[in-house]
């Protein structure tokens, strides 16, 4: 499946985009990917993140609103094995990343704020499936999410 430029998106659908601010590095081996958006909210327990990317993804992208926090990963090589495994295309979040170097060379996008050894604890506590606020914009359960080297687009319907 060829994933339009988000460059080209912005220019015929600029009033259908909700554009989040330029915070996100790739660490995925995919760096452009496109799917309707799952939803997650969590602080520093990937819990919920895990329990998701377990679940057949075909083709969807996670969008975790992890709160911002650079303490912990939220994300690993392990876990995103299983998303590739299971078919996500990609996972969009406002934390952290490790095991960079096995990520880069996954079949998935993987799109973070920053990276750090230290993982995550898991208490089992976050949300699913709810409106999350990640970089400024507010993303809906079945939004469409767009993203590639310049950024990531989110729109209420899959745009080509």
């Amino acid at each position: 499946m060829s994933i339009p430029a988000t460059a080209d998106l912005y220019d015929r659908y600029r009033d259908k985009l909700r554009v989040c601010a330029p915070v996100f590095r790739d660490f995925g081996g995919r760096i452009a990917f496109a799917g309707e958006a799952v939803t997650v909210k969590c602080f520093e327990d990937n819990s919920r993140i895990k329990e998701a990317l377990a679940e057949p993804g075909a083709g969807r992208v996670l969008v975790a609103d992890c709160g911002g926090s650079l303490r912990c990963a939220m994300l690993g090589d392990l876990i995103a094995a299983c998303a590739v495994a299971n078919g996500w295309a990609g996972v969009v979040l406002t934390g952290c990343v490790r095991d960079t170097a096995a990520l880069a060379n996954m079949d998935l996008g993987v799109k973070a704020l920053a990276a750090t050894p230290r993982k995550s604890t898991r208490r089992g506590e976050g949300q699913r499936d709810l409106p999350v606020e990640i970089a400024g914009v507010w993303v809906e359960p079945g939004d469409w999410v767009s993203a590639d080297a310049d950024g990531v687009l989110i729109s209420a319907e899959g745009l080509a």
